[in-house]
């Protein structure tokens, strides 16, 4: 088991206590109902091309896909749902871990969310991170890449009772969000190694991850 994986499990008995059953029970249908709408099976996948895009990073500045593939021999797209999530927190920090661990020199590393810059400067700055976080805007580009959803009215309501406001987030009402997921690229645009999984307290293998680069 990674180390990653060890941390979520942690995770998952804290929140399992920390929280109130009815909560709990909220987050377990909304996974389900997630997983019954088989958006993984609509995601785009290994041998498709990479839309090409231009996204804000956390200093306002725009950063473009096609740029990025001449510069580096593999670009990695990880889509986190924003730095309320605790899940998204632990694998971006194992990003870190990955990247302190080996050298991935001709590896381009990104982690893509909705939420606005602002919160993505605070969280960079509040783990140390080494990697762009980029702002997509409405999940333009999650939405073509075809891991976009809605939230589910009851788990709205729920984020909403612990304090998280998603609209503050997000800069918006939609309620939408990216399912997790981790997209390796090569030089061509070419997707050679995909991970999506709408149940987001599963993340990527890291040491899976690092044999794809």
């Amino acid at each position: 088991m990674s180390n990653l994986a060890k941390q979520i499990e942690i995770l998952n008995k804290e929140l399992s206590k920390q929280l109130p059953d009815e909560i709990n029970e909220l987050f377990a249908q909304s996974i389900k109902d997630l997983k019954d709408q088989k958006i993984e099976e609509k995601a785009m996948t290994v041998g498709m091309s990479l839309p090409p895009f231009s996204l804000m990073n956390s200093e306002s500045q725009k950063i473009d896909s096609q740029q990025l593939l001449g510069q580096y021999d593999k670009v990695v797209l990880f889509f986190f749902r924003g730095s309320w999530c605790p899940y998204c927190n632990l694998e971006l920090r194992a990003i870190q871990e990955l990247l302190v661990n080996n050298q991935l020199d001709r590896v381009g590393i990104l982690a893509i969310s909705p939420q606005l810059t602002t919160y993505s400067k605070q969280l960079i700055a509040e783990n140390n991170l080494a990697f762009e976080l980029l702002f997509d805007q409405n999940n333009e580009l999650a939405k073509k890449l075809g891991i976009a959803f809605t939230l589910q009215d009851y788990a709205q309501v729920a984020y909403s009772g612990l304090g998280i406001d998603l609209s503050s987030f997000n800069g918006n009402n939609s309620n939408e969000l990216p399912i997790p997921a981790v997209f390796v690229v090569d030089k061509n645009a070419i997707i050679t190694y995909s991970f999506v999984d709408s149940n987001y307290t599963s993340r990527i293998d890291i040491d899976l991850l690092l044999k794809q680069l």
